[in-house]
């Protein structure tokens, strides 16, 4: 193995520097100045503070609709994972398929990803209006049940976790596409003359050799639904009806750039990035057991 040799000592620190820096800037200080203003309550401008120590904590600990926002949270961040994890395999499946035109195919696949979160909310915005949304028009020929988002909850949480999945779709299908090529033909070439069926050689050795794949696809869709579709709900739902799309993310600004309780809104912040980091653990203490390099 070719060791790299830099002839100047300080060059290798001179090259990773701007990475530092920006996640000081952007990562490590703004999370360290929430977990210091979680710890006060702010005026309205943030000019005055008042040091109430863990009063923000033990508020937000007594809020039932707190309380409602994190098993929303949950619910949309399970759906968004999992089906979108198993719609991606099973499309990366198709598309690495020998077929005439499958460049085209998988360009067209991969294109949602490359969407800001704001912009693809406004997308199914237009396609799911009750008042100008194109599908819920068409829909309106089929049947006479109104589908109408502004005044049913569960039909918001539904759109969002569609729009949500369709956003990280192209992301998690480009991982799935390098993984299937990278599994050697001469496996399931084998195993097919064994009298393995297509279902079979799936699951003993198509699926476990994207494992590694699977386990990283699965923490960064986990991650994307808790943090990265801020812009999806606030373009289309605004949180509502009532509270039923106002996942943690939402909530936590909603309460600090609307209410203006700069330390509450604070404090859920510092929950909700504990929360995270927490499943992130679990995950790599006990699902990575299943993983096979």
């Amino acid at each position: 193995m070719k060791r790299t040799v830099f002839r100047n000592r300080w060059l290798p620190y001179a090259l990773v520097a701007p990475q530092v820096a920006v996640t000081l800037a952007f990562f490590f200080w703004p999370a360290f100045d929430s977990l210091r203003l979680s710890l006060y309550r702010a005026s309205p401008f943030g000019d005055r503070l008042i040091f109430i120590g863990l009063g923000n904590f033990e508020r937000l600990l007594r809020d039932p609709a707190y309380f409602r926002s994190a098993a929303t949270s949950f619910l949309f961040s399970f759906f968004v994972t999992f089906v979108g994890l198993a719609l991606a395999l099973l499309l990366a499946s198709l598309a690495n398929a020998r077929i005439r035109g499958l460049g085209v195919y998988r360009t067209l696949l991969l294109w949602p990803y490359g969407i800001a979160p704001a912009v693809a909310g406004i997308i199914w915005l237009f396609i799911f209006h009750p008042s100008y949304g194109i599908l819920l028009y068409l829909l309106s020929f089929v049947t006479e049940y109104q589908f109408n988002w502004f005044l049913k909850g569960w039909v918001a949480l539904v759109l969002l976790i569609v729009a949500a999945i369709w956003k990280q779709f192209g992301y998690n299908l480009a991982f799935y596409l390098a993984g299937l090529q990278a599994i050697p033909g001469s496996l399931l070439e084998a195993a097919s003359v064994d009298g393995a069926g297509p279902i079979r050689r799936f699951f003993s050795i198509t699926f476990p050799l994207l494992s590694p794949v699977t386990f990283f696809l699965f923490t960064l869709n986990m991650t994307f639904s808790f943090f990265d579709t801020f812009g999806l709900v606030h373009s289309v739902t605004q949180g509502g009806p009532g509270d039923a799309t106002s996942i943690l993310v939402y909530r936590a600004w909603k309460d600090g750039f609307e209410g203006l309780q700069l330390g509450f809104s604070a404090a859920q912040s510092v929950i909700l990035m504990i929360l995270v980091i927490a499943l992130t653990a679990v995950q790599f203490r006990y699902a990575e057991k299943r993983v096979t390099y």
